[in-house]
């Protein structure tokens, strides 16, 4: 909004005024600002949701024993702060004509509704089950379906369709019709993803805030020319602004991380996991890096994964790969502490990041 007021008084050719012009220093702005929202309203909206929520988040009764006992009464829809923080500074600091910025936060939004009602039906029927799975996935499946239309239609002709391989420049694979249900999955995948990691205090927090600080990395080099020439890169005009909504991100879920670390003052719930997953798929289809985000975001595989493997196997022969799926719960019930588990994942999560920069480079 700010960039867009300047432009339109055509304020932007000298002094401070300047600096709005370059995408870096709003995407500064844009981290510092929900990053001060989110902790200036954090104790009072976690003193909200105590007051109506009573009982705070249902604990599933089949998990980790001790999470009854530590976990109980700790409030969740912590992810309303994070949205709040997020569309607050986005709105503030982006492009507000470019239909990227939109496509995403839009997108983020929807998942962020969706997850809102499933956290409500738990609350209010004082168990973990929410929303019927069926019904959770049949508006996933429909926002992400919708989203990767929307930035299909956005995207160069030449690449609108295309799915683009990291380490290969040259290397596409055209998906024609076929690539909004690709778009799809990648967007849904990764915002359940997201939901499966979430399950100990800051264990989703940082690894989203690293994957989106590699992405809004990308963001920036895909929608600049000069950059995308040199590293070989598929040029996408627009994209650029796509890394203040990444950093927007990163400044909230810092914010929001304050109070999520262990032990964790509130839980982001499904409005925060679903929502912070989507972002990243969005954004990564909006980049032609959906390949690349299942490298930087391989914690989320992998949890996804041992979920997938475990149901398999225990239905084909009545017994489990893991103690107990997802990943993290397997680490408990081998008798690792929830910090030790929470690091470990976060070092992988940041190694992986690194990797997923090199991809940058190495083509």
């Amino acid at each position: 909004m700010l960039y867009n007021l300047i432009a339109a008084h055509n304020l932007h050719h000298g002094g401070f005024f300047n600096l709005f012009h370059y995408i870096t220093f709003r995407a500064g702005c844009a981290c510092l600002t929900a990053l001060v929202f989110t902790l200036f309203l954090g104790r009072p909206f976690i003193a909200h949701l105590k007051r109506i929520q009573r009982d705070g988040q249902p604990i599933r009764a089949v998990g980790p024993e001790r999470h009854i006992l530590e976990k109980a009464g700790t409030p969740t829809m912590g992810g309303m702060l994070i949205l709040a923080g997020l569309t607050l500074s986005t709105l503030l600091w982006a492009d507000l004509h470019n239909g990227f910025v939109w496509a995403v936060l839009l997108t983020t939004l929807s998942f962020g509704a969706v997850g809102f009602v499933d956290d409500y039906e738990k609350l209010a029927r004082h168990n973990s089950a929410g929303l019927s799975k069926k019904t959770r996935l049949g508006c996933e499946f429909l926002v992400s379906l919708l989203a990767g239309i929307w930035l299909q239609a956005l995207t160069p002709p030449e690449l609108r369709n295309a799915l683009a391989f990291p380490f290969a420049k040259s290397l596409i694979l055209p998906l024609g019709y076929a690539f909004p249900l690709f778009a799809m999955i990648t967007i849904s995948g990764f915002g359940n993803a997201v939901n499966l990691t979430d399950g100990l205090d800051g264990l989703a927090t940082v690894p989203v805030i690293i994957a989106a600080l590699v992405f809004a990395l990308i963001a920036y080099m895909v929608g600049n020319h000069v950059f995308a020439d040199y590293l070989q890169l598929h040029h996408i005009p627009g994209t650029g602004e796509v890394s203040v909504f990444c950093a927007a991100l990163i400044g909230a879920a810092l914010g929001f991380l304050w109070f999520n670390a262990p032990p964790a003052e509130v839980f982001m719930g499904d409005t925060g996991s679903l929502a912070l997953g989507g972002a990243l798929g969005a954004v990564a289809v909006a980049v032609k890096h959906e390949l690349v985000l299942c490298i930087v975001g391989g914690l989320f595989v992998a949890e996804t994964l041992s979920v997938i493997i475990q149901v398999f196997w225990f239905r084909r022969t009545g017994r489990r790969v893991f103690l107990m799926a997802p990943l993290h719960h397997h680490f408990e019930k081998k008798g690792w502490q929830e910090p030790k588990i929470v690091v470990r994942f976060w070092i992988i999560a940041f190694v992986l990041g690194l990797f997923g920069l090199a991809t940058l480079k190495l083509r």
